[in-house]
């Protein structure tokens, strides 16, 4: 009786890659995106407050101008004060305060400067700690307890009464922002109806002109 025959594995070529070998490592690396401004790093820099101060010419159109660079670009203005201050050389100085990163107020100094009726443009945050002053009219309604407690926290802030009647007081602040905003702040449950205000004056301390 004759036996199957058995078949048997022949061995694999020399060449021949194994099953059970890993991939190559070039393959698990990760791919690299182009170099393109779209994949340049995220930054996350702080944003900073700044009181800038520009002279220019008092002529028409000129504010609107300044306004149109801060609105076409997305800047934001959180206060805005402007005036004649030079009667003989019809200049006027208009006081700005805008918030963003450095680069974004760099690019702002800039770009205001270049503008044919601007003479100059002062970054008074950045010479140091100005001086700022806002005036704010506070019309404040209300009897018997809460009044007695507005006329106290005026006089504390020392706020000077300008028009009243047994029924209103229509007080008068002047101090720095923080200092008008507390204020408000605590009249509000007292009869606060009314607000105004003037927005930010500034200068530079010390003797030296702009």
């Amino acid at each position: 009786m004759k036996r199957a025959k058995t078949a048997v594995a022949k061995p694999a070529p020399s060449h021949a890659v194994p099953a059970s070998k890993p991939a190559p490592r070039h393959h698990n690396r990760a791919v690299l995106p182009p170099a393109s401004a779209y994949f340049i790093e995220e930054r996350h820099d702080r944003t900073e407050r700044h009181v800038l101060s520009i002279i220019v010419d008092n002529e028409p159109g000129v504010l609107a101008r300044v306004i149109g660079l801060f609105s076409g670009r997305g800047y934001n203005i959180d206060s805005l004060t402007v005036s004649e201050t030079e009667h003989t050389k019809h200049l006027s100085r208009i006081t700005v305060v805008t918030t963003g990163t450095p680069m974004v107020l760099s690019q702002i100094k800039n770009q205001l400067d270049r503008m044919v009726p601007v003479h100059a443009v002062i970054d008074l945050t950045a010479e140091g700690n100005p001086l700022e002053r806002e005036l704010a009219l506070v019309k404040v309604t209300g009897r018997g307890n809460d009044r007695v407690e507005a006329l106290r926290i005026a006089d504390a802030f020392e706020a000077e009464v300008v028009d009243a009647t047994t029924e209103h007081f229509v007080f008068q602040l002047t101090g720095r922002t923080d200092k008008v905003e507390q204020f408000i702040a605590i009249m509000a449950p007292l009869g606060l109806v009314e607000i105004c205000r003037t927005g930010v004056a500034a200068m530079n301390r010390g003797p030296q002109g702009m």
